[in-house]
């Protein structure tokens, strides 16, 4: 069954690709469709954004849709960059990274999450939302190469490590996993377990 991911974001769409592979979806991409709509994300939550971009997508294809909206959620800073992530800064990633570390300075408290929703439109028009969170804290500098987004700043205790310098294991711990493994276990339970 064919399964669009309703995003122009090439890392995003590889992390699906790979969270995805070895189930019974065909993962598209819009780049696969030739379609370069932007599609504006007005809502005020990643719930709503999430579900602006899915049903924009299913109106026009009438396929399965699947749609995230995620971002960094820093306490100290209010919750921000939060809904406007990718936008924070008005430019690109590195910019957005350079922002946010200017913008916290020299503060001791750096609690963080990554917070990821996926709205799903199955073929049928039925909608379901999952949710995923990552709890780390913002580093005093970019380090890795690896990823996308705040990757480079965002620190996970655990490991010692920015999700930048973590390769392979980003996509088994992610807040987009986590919600990707809800996702599955949807599929699963309502294909095989009827």
């Amino acid at each position: 069954m064919k399964l669009l991911v309703a995003s122009h974001n090439k890392g995003k769409i590889n992390e699906f690709k790979e969270i995805l592979k070895n189930t019974e979806f065909e993962v598209i991409s819009l780049a696969d469709l030739n379609d370069t709509d932007e599609v504006e994300e007005t809502g005020l939550t990643f719930y709503e954004n999430a579900y602006i971009k899915a049903n924009y997508y299913f109106q026009k294809y009438n396929l399965p849709v699947i749609s995230d909206d995620s971002g960094l959620v820093v306490k100290v800073l209010n919750n921000q960059p939060g809904v406007y992530s990718s936008r924070y800064s008005g430019k690109g990633d590195y910019e957005n990274n350079l922002k946010l570390l200017s913008n916290l300075n020299k503060e001791t408290e750096r609690k963080a999450h990554f917070e990821c929703v996926l709205v799903y439109i199955n073929k049928h028009g039925d909608l379901h939302s999952f949710k995923g969170r990552l709890y780390g804290a913002i580093h005093y500098e970019m380090k890795g190469v690896q990823g996308f987004g705040y990757d480079p700043i965002f620190y996970l205790k655990r490991y010692n490590k920015t999700l930048a310098e973590l390769g392979s294991l980003k996509n088994r711990i992610s807040h987009r996993s986590k919600a990707l493994a809800k996702f599955k276990r949807y599929i699963y339970e309502n294909t095989y377990n009827k």
